[in-house]
């Protein structure tokens, strides 16, 4: 037997789900599929490739303190409290969730690495794992975004001589004292990306696909409704989903306010080439950086579903609610109008409802013996 009570000679692991992920929306499902009465390890089973609690918040960089994280919203049925905001978020939020797992018993198995779900027998999924085979009625996706980084491409790349790193590897802005830097994106990362690396910088440079629009006044509940339909908008449509902040702007907060006045956050446009020793315009204009840091985004953590053939032309996942609209036994929780951590936990539990009533109907639909 192993530590998780399996055989280790049997060849198919049979449970009733299989929720693949365990940040906000795969233990927020994981809660949920507890209080609906199933057991982990024998009902459902949840597998996270990270070493860790925490999600992706334990790959944060030190710089980001849980005092500098926008929204993060309480897990089901367990508040974080008196949390020291001067602590990194990767700590806090990483405790916060270990507690959460140990509290509600939900036995996470990791560090387990998911290679591919396809059609099995019986009219079950087939989860194919560095730790054995699944075979589920039901399967929660919850991988999040942070394992794929996005990384656009640029004549001249290549012959780049400095440093070029992703948002996913950003070491807080020690790293890059004395440096000229450019910072490449026009979302939350890079703008908090700049202003740290600016006062320790020798230079730097900001550039932008589209002007940046920043938001005044309170965000509220109306103005979240709206953010997450233009989103949900896009999921239906079976189009790759845009992040929740795409659509919502960059508050105008007093350190936004201060940046734009020092002229840190001078918004230049996108760059035509990248040079040997900086990036070029075709306009003539050239800068001279030692790194180039792409705060660029994330796309879907999904190739493990390509087996079964879920994307539609417009290449996203087309989705009513949470369940995929080409398999009824596929739900996405943490996925395009639920990728805010309240989302999340909505989504997890209308996952939850969902599958409940598919196995309820595939119990009345067994035949008797």
């Amino acid at each position: 037997m192993n530590d998780f009570g399996f055989e280790e000679v049997a060849e198919v692991r049979t449970v009733d789900v299989v929720v693949i992920g365990a940040g906000q929306a795969g233990l927020s499902a994981a809660f949920h599929l507890r209080r609906a009465g199933l057991e982990p390890d024998r009902d459902f089973v949840v597998l996270d490739h990270a070493p860790n609690p925490g999600g992706a918040w334990q790959f944060r960089w030190p710089s980001l303190t849980y005092g500098k994280v926008h929204g993060m919203h309480a897990l089901p049925g367990m508040e974080l409290t008196g949390a020291d905001p001067s602590r990194p978020s990767s700590e806090v939020i990483g405790a916060y969730f270990d507690t959460y797992e140990r509290t509600f018993d939900l036995r996470v198995h990791r560090p387990v690495d998911v290679t591919a779900v396809r059609e099995g027998e019986g009219g079950r999924l087939r989860v194919e794992t560095s730790e054995g085979v699944y075979a589920t009625r039901a399967l929660i996706n919850a991988t999040g975004t942070w394992d794929r980084p996005f990384w656009p491409r640029y004549p001249g790349q290549e012959t780049f001589r400095g440093r070029q790193l992703h948002t996913a590897q950003y070491p807080g802005p020690e790293a890059f004292a004395g440096k000229r830097v450019l910072v490449v994106g026009g979302g939350a990362s890079g703008t908090q990306h700049l202003m740290e690396i600016a006062e320790v910088a020798a230079g730097t440079t900001w550039v932008t696909r589209r002007e940046p629009v920043y938001r005044e006044g309170p965000f509220g509940e109306v103005e979240g409704r709206a953010a997450v339909a233009l989103v949900e908008d896009r999921v239906r449509r079976g189009l790759p989903p845009q992040s929740v902040v795409s659509v919502t702007g960059l508050p105008l907060n007093d350190a936004i306010r201060a940046a734009r006045a020092r002229g840190i956050l001078d918004r230049q446009p996108m760059f035509d080439r990248i040079t040997p020793t900086g990036v070029a315009w075709d306009d003539g204009r050239t800068v001279d950086v030692d790194v180039i840091l792409w705060a660029t985004g994330f796309r879907a953590a999904i190739d493990h579903l390509a087996p079964l053939r879920l994307r539609e032309p417009g290449g996203g996942i087309q989705v009513e609610g949470t369940r995929a609209v080409r398999d009824e036994r596929v739900h996405l929780v943490g996925y395009g109008p639920s990728a805010s951590t309240i989302g999340a936990n909505r989504a997890g539990r209308a996952a939850v409802s969902d599958i409940r009533r598919l196995l309820d109907r595939d119990r009345v639909a067994a035949p008797t013996v």
